[in-house]
């Protein structure tokens, strides 16, 4: 995510003459160089909130989201029939193909004449590579796409439409004001050894993630503390975390919060001017996660995105 870049002050240095020669009023007066300009927190936010939209109304963004289908044993016809175990929205044809799952592992097969394409090039028909490692495989056939996803040990079709209705009357996301008061400076207190939390999400279940320590700071006096996930190469730390103002400003659910790793006294800042809606808040097909157990501060973060959506 793109900062404002600081503008550092160059002071000139001489050779001091034998006396010192009188100086200038104002020069007299000044007892030390200015200190460089802090930080334009409304711009900075400004920027960052046009990235963030920018992603979100993507062709590929969570706008576009419009189906997720939890995959049986065996074999499931797709298409955009009404009685399509696999439902997927027109243009797709009626009956667009067949997806076989065998315990861990799903095939699709095209249709006859049904021209799905993998990166660019022609799909005939294989094994999809889900999300549980990275990146999955993603098929696409005009404005609409699919890809294999893994929760638990369930494995789902998740559908895209860059034609979404949502994402085309997409009006914004309102903001609290920005304000520096919170950007917050937190340390990091790592955990003893390394353990695993219990994050819970809307499909009703639990996934571990490896918990990143405890981020611990203070608000009006007042100290809290919140629990960031994170995997070794994530480069920044991941907070699912829930406020008061969930129940009449912000999301029901919570919202997500980015931040940067600790340097190496431990210092982290938290910019809950950069709190953000989770997917779930404009899909009821996505599967986010939900503030794990000590995330739900008793404080209201007036920061960020405020409720958008329906969901």
């Amino acid at each position: 995510m793109n900062t404002l870049a600081l503008v550092l002050s160059l002071a000139l240095q001489a050779a001091p003459p034998e006396k010192p020669l009188p100086k200038p009023a104002a020069q007299a007066a000044q007892k030390k160089a200015p200190a460089a300009p802090t930080e334009d927190v409304a711009a900075a936010t400004q920027a960052w909130q046009a990235e963030r939209l920018q992603r979100l109304t993507s062709p590929d963004g969570w706008l576009t989201l419009v189906g997720l289908t939890w995959l049986k044993e065996g074999e499931q016809k797709a298409g955009s029939a009404p009685d399509s175990a696999v439902p997927l929205p027109a243009p797709v044809p009626a009956q667009a193909g067949t997806f076989v799952r065998q315990g861990d592992t799903v095939r699709f097969q095209p249709a006859a004449g049904v021209a799905f394409t993998l990166e660019g090039k022609p799909f005939t028909g294989g094994v999809l590579k889900t999300d549980e490692k990275g990146a999955p495989d993603v098929l696409r056939l005009g404005s609409v796409s699919f890809q294999v996803i893994r929760r638990g040990d369930r494995l789902g079709v998740r559908v895209k439409d860059s034609e979404a209705a949502a994402r085309k009357q997409f009006h914004g996301i309102p903001l609290y004001p920005a304000s520096a008061d919170w950007k917050v400076e937190a340390r990091l207190v790592p955990d003893e050894k390394p353990r695993m939390i219990s994050v819970p999400t809307v499909l009703g279940f639990a996934e571990e993630m490896k918990s990143a320590g405890t981020l611990v700071f203070t608000v009006a006096g007042k100290e809290y503390r919140l629990t960031p996930v994170g995997e070794e190469g994530d480069g920044e730390l991941f907070i699912v975390f829930g406020d008061e103002t969930n129940r009449d400003t912000t999301y029901g659910a919570g919202r997500f919060l980015e931040a940067p790793l600790p340097d190496k006294e431990g210092r982290v800042v938290l910019d809950f001017n950069r709190a953000y809606n989770p997917p779930c808040a404009f899909s009821r097909f996505a599967t986010c996660p939900l503030p794990p157990r000590g995330n739900r501060l008793a404080l209201r973060v007036e920061a960020g995105e405020k409720r958008a959506g329906d969901h």
